[in-house]
């Protein structure tokens, strides 16, 4: 991508366009990136001290490399009941460009708690992919077609409170009747935190995979806690 390892630190990156200088500093799993120039990076910093965070060059370089810049775009990003067997269809002679794709899509998740559900639901035919599961692929690259400029708002907040809705469906994948869990949290009004999982073991009841989920989100919200101080406001608990 254009950037030189720092001589005086091996995680330190640096980018020199014309004027500008982008720096990236790198360990393991954690990045951080800083510029000379706010224009470099796809960060919209509002009046209210609101910050939109938005991929729409990574989204648009995506569906370009699929060939897809002109498809009509989607209003969802998977039809219902898209769940499928692992065998259905006819394998692909060449798995690598579905595999390329589906974790290309992976870096889109990052910022777009809607693609999380359909972009896991890929990622379970990875191994051996056919015909009809690039459907499913084709089918969320033209919902990113149509929401390119979609992303995330994080706006100030004052009074930190969590909120998180979750659900399970029951049984609903076919290939081993596990249940897949759906949750997002949100610090007031700004999603921090959001995943669409596959339980490790399969539910004998529908009450068995809501508790499931229960756990899951509770687990994920004590991990929270124990890094920051916010305030919990107990509702109940509504399967709705």
């Amino acid at each position: 991508m254009g950037f030189t390892v720092s001589q005086c630190d091996t995680s330190l990156f640096f980018k020199h366009d014309g004027t500008d200088v982008i720096a990236l500093l790198l360990y393991v799993d954690d990045i951080m990136f800083t510029g000379s120039n706010e224009t470099k990076f796809q960060i919209q910093y509002r009046h209210n001290g609101d910050i939109f965070l938005n991929q729409s060059k990574y989204a648009k370089d995506l569906i370009h490399k699929a060939s897809m810049d002109s498809c009509k775009p989607a209003s969802t990003s998977c039809k219902p009941h898209t769940q499928l067997l692992v065998t259905e269809g006819t394998p692909l002679g060449d798995p690598t460009m579905y595999r390329n794709r589906d974790g290309a899509l992976q870096y889109l998740t990052f910022i777009r708690p809607d693609l999380s559900y359909a972009g896991n639901m890929a990622c379970q035919y990875m191994n051996q992919p056919t015909d009809v599961h690039y459907g499913l692929m084709k089918r969320i690259l033209i919902y990113v077609q149509g929401t390119v400029t979609c992303g995330i708002t994080c706006s100030t907040c004052h009074d930190n409170y969590i909120t998180t809705f979750f659900d399970s469906d029951w049984a609903v994948d076919p290939n081993t009747r596990r249940c897949i869990t759906g949750f997002v949290m949100y610090v007031r009004h700004n999603p921090i935190s959001w995943q669409s999982k596959k339980h490790s073991s399969v539910s004998r009841s529908s009450t068995e995979a809501k508790y499931k989920a229960l756990a899951h989100c509770a687990a994920d919200i004590k991990h929270l806690l124990c890094k920051e101080k916010y305030a919990i406001e107990p509702c109940g608990y509504n399967e709705a």
